[in-house]
């Protein structure tokens, strides 16, 4: 059994992550899409917040399950027994960055392999703090997030 990683902060869930998940699920056992708990950037939302949100997008699909986690991603795939870490790329700048990320789990677990989803086409100028952006000045971002998710949005920032 292949299982993956599929960590981020989700804060909150977007359509790419949403995207990216449901295309790993077809290529793996199981994935375990992991909410990392204390990024060091400010949140929006609370780990259980975020946990809900994903399972509410997410929960119906089989192979898939939704944790929270601490500490180094890479100690964390380990300790469930991941054999792959799942990321997405939107853009030729998000390379850079996965790269060194590729290269800092190898270092850490040199057994775990890195699979590179392309977020699709129409997901792929969205981001969490983009997502934010726009619907704390009120913007629409229905077609970015999940309605329930544009809902918890606009919630916390005063918004309708």
């Amino acid at each position: 059994m292949i299982r993956a990683l599929y960590p981020a902060s989700f804060d909150p869930i977007t359509n790419g992550h949403i995207d990216v998940a449901q295309r790993a699920v077809q290529l793996f056992d199981e994935l375990v899409v992991a909410v990392f708990d204390a990024p060091s950037k400010n949140l929006l939302f609370t780990t259980e917040e975020r946990v809900d949100m994903i399972l509410e997008a997410l929960g119906d699909i089989p192979n898939l399950r939704v944790e929270s986690y601490t500490g180094l991603t890479a100690y964390h795939a380990l300790d469930i027994g991941a054999k792959v870490i799942v990321r997405g790329l939107r853009t030729v700048s998000d390379f850079e960055w996965e790269l060194q990320l590729a290269q800092n789990y190898r270092h850490l677990a040199p057994d775990l392999e890195i699979a590179c989803l392309m977020t699709s086409q129409n997901y792929s100028f969205m981001s969490s703090s983009m997502v934010k952006e726009i619907a704390k000045w009120g913007g629409d971002v229905s077609q970015m997030v999940p309605n329930h998710v544009k809902t918890r949005l606009y919630e916390k920032f005063g918004r309708k």
